[in-house]
C-alpha cells in the first residue's frame, strides 16, 4: 500500500521451496499429533503411579487434544499478524518446556497443567500455521502435498510408539517425557524453514513484504503516522471481521457441524486401544505395536488418498471420498469389541489407520474447497477449534463408561456412531444441495419463465458476490 504501488497476486509455485515447507509441516505433525497419540502409552503408567481411575487419568490426553484445538485460532492469529515462522518457533519452545516440566510431575493435577495445557498451547501455535503454509505453496498438487505433510502423524506414531515403550521400560515414564521434550524442541527448527510466498510489486521485480516481514526501505513520516492511527485501527478491525466472513457460508456451517461429530469419535480409539488390548491379555509390546501398525498404515492412507483425489476424474469428488473415509472408520469402531486377541486386533489397526490417514489428509483440502485459499488459515483455526470441546470430553466420558459398565463396548460404540453421524450429515447436505440445483436448473430452463422470476433467480445465484455500483444505481 505504501507509495501507491500495486502488488501482483501471489501464484502458488506448486514446487520449489514448497517441498521444504511440506517437509517442515511433516516434522511438525510428527512432533505434535504423533506425540499426542503416544501419550496413551503412558496411560497405564500414570494410572498405576497416581492410583486414579480411568476417567481422571483420561483427562490428561483430553487436555492435550482440547488445548491444541481450542487455541488453534490463536495460532492462526499470530501467523496472520506476525508470521507463521514466529508462531511455530514460539510453539516449539512452549511444547518442549511443557514436556520437560511434566517429567517432574508429582500429581495428576500437575500433569493437567504442564502436559495438558502448556504443551497443548505450544502444539496449537505450531499446527495450524504450518498446515496453512502448505496451502499457499500448492494448488494443482495440493492434496498430494497435504497427504505427504500429514503422513508425519502416521510415520511418527509408527516409529514413536515402540520407542516410547522402550524408553519407559529403560528410563521410566519420567525419563521418556524428558526425551520427548528434547525431540519436540525440533519444532523451532521447522519454524525457521517456513519462508512465506513473497508478492511482487507491479512494474518492479523486487519482492514485497509478506507474512509479517516488513520491507527495510524506511517508514513514513511521524506526522502522517500519528494522524492515520485511527484509520489503521478501523482497517484492522474491518480486516479482522472480513477474515471470518466465511462463517456465514451455509456449506461451511454444515462442514463445521460434521466436524463436531467427527472429533467426538476419532480420539477415543487412540486413547483406549492400548488399554483395551491389555485388558484382553495382549502383552505390552504387542499393544504398543498395534499403535505402530495404525500409524504406518495411516501413511498409506495419507499419500494414496492425497494422490487419488488430485486426479482430474476424482478432484470434484473430494468431499465424497472424505465422507467414505469417515464412515468406514466409524464402522471399524463398531466391530472392535468383538476382537479379543492380538491377531484379531491387527486388521482393526490396519483398516482404522488407513481411513484415519485418508480423512486427516483431506480435512484441509475439503476446507479449502469450501472457503478458498484466501480464508484457509483462519478457517483451519476455526475447524480445529471445533475439535476442542469433543476432544476434551469424549475420552473422560469413554473412561466413565468403562468404569460404570466394566467393558469397553459402550465406549467404542459411542465413537463409531459419532463418526458415522458425521459422514451422514455431510451426505444429507450434499443430497439436499443436489436436489436444489436440479430444481433450479429445471426452473431456469422453462421457456415460460417470466422476466421477474428470471431476474430474481439471477439475484440469488449471485448473492455471494459483492454488490457493484453501476451508473443506473448512481442515477437513482
Amino acid at each position: 500500500m505504501a507509495g501507491g504501488k500495486k502488488k501482483e497476486a501471489v501464484t502458488p509455485p506448486d514446487g520449489g521451496w514448497g517441498w521444504i515447507i511440506v517437509a517442515g509441516c511433516f516434522v511438525v505433525t510428527v512432533c505434535t499429533r504423533a506425540v499426542t497419540r503416544c501419550i496413551s502409552i503412558f496411560f497405564v503408567e500414570f494410572q498405576i503411579n497416581f492410583t486414579h481411575d480411568y476417567s481422571r487419568t483420561a483427562w490428561i490426553h483430553s487436555l492435550v487434544d482440547c488445548t491444541t484445538m481450542l487455541c488453534a485460532p490463536l495460532g492462526s492469529f499470530i501467523g496472520n499478524r506476525l508470521s507463521c515462522r514466529i508462531a511455530v518457533i514460539m510453539g516449539g519452545f512452549l511444547a518442549s518446556t511443557g514436556l520437560v516440566l511434566s517429567s517432574f510431575a508429582t500429581s495428576l493435577e500437575y500433569l493437567y497443567l504442564t502436559l495438558g495445557v502448556l504443551t497443548g498451547v505450544g502444539f496449537a501455535l505450531c499446527y495450524t500455521p504450518s498446515i496453512a503454509m502448505v496451502g499457499t505453496y500448492f494448488c494443482e498438487r495440493k492434496a498430494l502435498a497435504y497427504g505427504i505433510a500429514m503422513s508425519g502423524s502416521g510415520i511418527g506414531t509408527f516409529v514413536l510408539a515402540p520407542v516410547v515403550q522402550l524408553l519407559i521400560d529403560h528410563y521410566s515414564w519420567r525419563g521418556a517425557l524428558l526425551i520427548l521434550g528434547g525431540l519436540v524442541s525440533n519444532l523451532c527448527v521447522c519454524g525457521a524453514l517456513l519462508r512465506p510466498v513473497a508478492a511482487r510489486d507491479e512494474g518492479k521485480g523486487a519482492p514485497a513484504a509478506a507474512d509479517g516481514e516488513k520491507a527495510a526501505d524506511g517508514g513514513p513520516p511521524l506526522g502522517p503516522l500519528v494522524g492515520s492511527r485511527g484509520r489503521e485501527h478501523s482497517c484492522f478491525c474491518f480486516r479482522s471481521l472480513q477474515e471470518y466472513s466465511f462463517l456465514l457460508m451455509p456449506d461451511f456451517m454444515v462442514l463445521a457441524a460434521s466436524f463436531l461429530f467427527l472429533a467426538n469419535g476419532c480420539s477415543v480409539p487412540f486413547v483406549y486401544l492400548v488399554p483395551y488390548a491389555l485388558s484382553v491379555g495382549v502383552r505390552h509390546q504387542q499393544a504398543a505395536f498395534l499403535m505402530s501398525i495404525l500409524g504406518v498404515i495411516a501413511i498409506v492412507g495419507n499419500i494414496t488418498f492425497g494422490w487419488l483425489t488430485d486426479r482430474r476424474c476424482l478432484k470434484k469428488y473430494r468431499s465424497v471420498c472424505y465422507m467414505v473415509a469417515v464412515g468406514m472408520e466409524g464402522l471399524c469402531c463398531l466391530f472392535i469389541p468383538l476382537l479379543r486377541s492380538f491377531p484379531l486386533l491387527v486388521p482393526f489397526s490396519v483398516l482404522y489407520g488407513y481411513f484415519d490417514g485418508a480423512y486427516v489428509a483431506l480435512i484441509p483440502v475439503v476446507t479449502s474447497d469450501v472457503v478458498g485459499n484466501t480464508y484457509l488459515s483462519s478457517a483451519l483455526g476455526v475447524v480445529y477449534f471445533l475439535h476442542a470441546i469433543p476432544y476434551l470430553f469424549s475420552p473422560p466420558i469413554g473412561g466413565w463408561l468403562v468404569d460404570q459398565t466394566g467393558s469397553y463396548m459402550a465406549t467404542f460404540f459411542l465413537s463409531g456412531f459419532s463418526l458415522i453421524s458425521s459422514s451422514l450429515l455431510l451426505s444429507a447436505a450434499a443430497v439436499i444441495r443436489q436436489c436444489q440445483r436440479t430444481r433450479t436448473y429445471a426452473t431456469n430452463s422453462d421457456p415460460k419463465l417470466d422476466t421477474c422470476q428470471s431476474a430474481q433467480t439471477d439475484y440469488y445465484k449471485a448473492s455471494h458476490e459483492e454488490p457493484k455500483l453501476t451508473t443506473n444505481m448512481l442515477s437513482v
